[in-house]
C-alpha cells in the first residue's frame, strides 16, 4: 500500500510564504525521486521541483528558482517545499509524486511518476 499525503497549502498574500509537506509511506524499493508538480485550471501540469534521495540532487523550474527550496527528511520519509515570495502565478493545486530514478531528467513529465498524492491548494491573492 502506497500513500503520499500533501499538506501545508492555504491562502496567502503576494510576498508571503508557505511550506508544503509530502509524507510518503509504502513506496517500493528504488523509488528515490520525489517531485512537486502544480496545476492551475486550464493549464498543463508543471514540474516545479525534484529531489533525489540517494545523492541529494535538487532541481527547480526557472519560474520558482531562488524562491522555492526542496528538501527531504529520509528518516521520516517526508519531502518539503519551502515557498517564499509567493506570486499570484503560483496559485495552483500542488502535488507530490514518486518515481524510480533511472537517470530521470528535469523537468520531468507527469507520466514518469507512478504514485501521486491528493494535492494541496495554494492560492496567492490580495
Amino acid at each position: 500500500q502506497v500513500q503520499l499525503v500533501e499538506s501545508g497549502g492555504g491562502l496567502v498574500q503576494p510576498g508571503g510564504s508557505l511550506r508544503l509537506s509530502c509524507a510518503a509511506s509504502g513506496l517500493p524499493a528504488g523509488y528515490d525521486t520525489i517531485a512537486w508538480f502544480r496545476q492551475a485550471p486550464g493549464k498543463e501540469r508543471e514540474d516545479v521541483s525534484m529531489i533525489v534521495s540517494n545523492d541529494g540532487r535538487t532541481y527547480y523550474a526557472n519560474s520558482v528558482k531562488g524562491r522555492f527550496t526542496i528538501s527531504r527528511d529520509n528518516a521520516q520519509n517526508t519531502v518539503y517545499l519551502q515557498m517564499n515570495n509567493l506570486k499570484p502565478d503560483d496559485t495552483a493545486m500542488y502535488y507530490c509524486a514518486a518515481a524510480p530514478d533511472f537517470g530521470l531528467g528535469f523537468p520531468a513529465t507527469p507520466d514518469l511518476f507512478d504514485y501521486w498524492g491528493q494535492g494541496t491548494q495554494v492560492s496567492v491573492s490580495t
